[in-house]
């Protein structure tokens, strides 16, 4: 129970879940970081704010308050804000003069007020927040804002004297925005999250119904409601399911081999069981008896031979290793050389090296084999080997064309489609079982390739062309 549990755990989560889990874990960064950013420029945008309505205030006081000849303050009965004179209004203003005496609006009567000192000409101080006592008697903070002017009652120099205005607000206004800022902000934010991780879920299963189509699919042919898989699929996905097409035929062609060697081999096998049955039932001599069972024994070893050797050369598997081909012909041709010296054919490669052959080792052995073999044969003193990289295509394995031409008396082409049958031989006067290149014709099908049989413009004699398209 404790395995099964941990492999529930452990067992990778989908595609829609991925997606889902790493665009909301984003959405509520983004959306968090957003809110942040905001909440950080509101307080700095209020604070400024709050900072130039004290300063405007500042100036206005500036601009309407006029001093006596005694030094004595004469304010503006119309201050800048009816909140001046209200007593504990949250909005103060206070004039500092030299000797130490002070003027404070009506709306100061009552808190207690941060000392204020004098400035020098011209300097303006902002700060806070500094702490202060309510009218209530209640602990309060408040921003403050203060210049340092001159006045001169005459215009001379020597009568001038300095006085600083201050004019303060209580620090609870800035926190309420601040508050109100906030709730409606992580509201609205809240909101819009939402809404986007819904339009987020629509998005990612339009995004990936495309694969959830080719899951269908693949499940339609699974169960036998489908022999591949369609093709109207994204660029991305079509590398996919043209492997798995690809993968679908392949074994579907194995199946159908498996079967067919059966058959071949059991129908195959059928005729030289009868001869020997015949002759037991003839009741022929022991010498003849013999003779002849070491004849069909032969050629039944010969038929099984021939069967196992096809069904393991066309044993064409997706994705092999590249393999170099000029290894295995001159492995081939060595052999061939020293059967047929007697007639002295040499054979001569033209191999490309950048050229591979993507399959199984055995049917580039068999491809080689049978054509040189065949080439040797008929072959007056020349065999030309032509290996080289064919077509290519986007994300696929490099073609591959191979030529094999001998200087022989070549191929009629009426009897072109006939000696590739099964059986057949070129000549039924010179020795062979007439099935190597039926073998060639068939691995060269296994790959979607083709086979071509002409006469050679450079030697004369034969032509046999392979022609393998870019693979998976």
């Amino acid at each position: 129970m404790a395995d099964t549990r941990l492999t529930a755990r452990l067992r990778p989560r989908s595609l829609r879940a991925r997606q889902l889990l790493a665009a909301s874990i984003g959405l509520l960064a983004f959306l968090a970081l957003a809110g942040y950013a905001l909440d950080r420029a509101f307080i700095d945008v209020a604070s400024e704010g709050q900072r130039e309505r004290l300063r405007n205030y500042v100036y206005a006081y500036a601009g309407d308050i006029e001093f006596l000849r005694g030094g004595d303050i004469y304010p503006s009965e119309s201050p800048p804000d009816d909140r001046f004179l209200r007593p504990g209004s949250g909005l103060y203003a206070e004039v500092v003069l030299p000797s130490g005496e002070s003027w404070a609006s009506p709306s100061a009567s009552g808190p207690q007020l941060p000392e204020a000192t004098m400035l020098s000409a011209r300097e303006e101080k902002f700060d806070g927040p500094l702490p202060m006592v309510r009218s209530d008697g209640t602990p309060g903070e408040a921003y403050r804002y203060g210049l340092g002017l001159v006045w001169s009652p005459d215009g001379r120099s020597d009568t001038e004297f300095a006085y600083t205005i201050y004019v303060m607000e209580d620090a609870g206004i800035v926190p309420r925005q601040v508050r109100v800022f906030r709730a409606a902000l992580w509201v609205n934010l809240g909101v819009a999250g939402v809404i986007l991780l819904l339009l987020q879920g629509l998005i990612v299963r339009w995004s990936l119904w495309p694969l959830r189509r080719v899951e269908q699919e693949l499940v339609r042919v699974q169960r036998g409601q489908s022999e591949r898989m369609g093709v109207q699929h994204p660029h991305e996905l079509q590398p996919l399911t043209e492997s798995i097409n690809a993968l679908i035929e392949s074994e579907r062609e194995h199946l159908a081999r498996q079967r067919n060697t059966m058959s071949d081999l059991a129908h195959s096998l059928k005729t030289p069981l009868a001869v020997l049955r015949s002759r037991l039932d003839a009741g022929s001599g022991d010498a003849e008896l013999r003779e002849e069972v070491e004849t069909q024994l032969q050629r039944m070893n010969d038929l099984v031979t021939y069967q196992l050797a096809r069904a393991a050369s066309s044993g064409h598997q997706l994705f092999s290793a590249a393999i170099e081909i000029e290894p295995s012909a001159e492995q081939i041709v060595r052999g061939l050389e020293k059967i047929y010296a007697a007639k002295g054919a040499v054979c001569e490669f033209e191999i490309d090296a950048s050229a591979r052959f993507h399959g199984e080792q055995g049917d580039l052995q068999e491809l080689l084999g049978n054509l040189l073999e065949n080439a040797f044969k008929w072959a007056k003193s020349r065999v030309l080997l032509t290996v080289r990289p064919g077509e290519t295509a986007p994300n696929r394995r490099p073609g591959l064309v191979l030529i094999v031409e001998d200087d022989g008396p070549g191929i009629p082409a009426d009897r072109v489609a006939s000696i590739l049958q099964r059986g057949v031989r070129g000549d039924e006067r010179v020795q062979g079982h007439g099935i190597g290149l039926s073998i060639v014709q068939d691995i060269v099908h296994s790959y979607r390739g083709e086979l071509h049989v002409g006469r050679s413009e450079e030697l004369g004699g034969a032509c046999f062309s392979v022609r393998l398209p870019p693979g998976f």
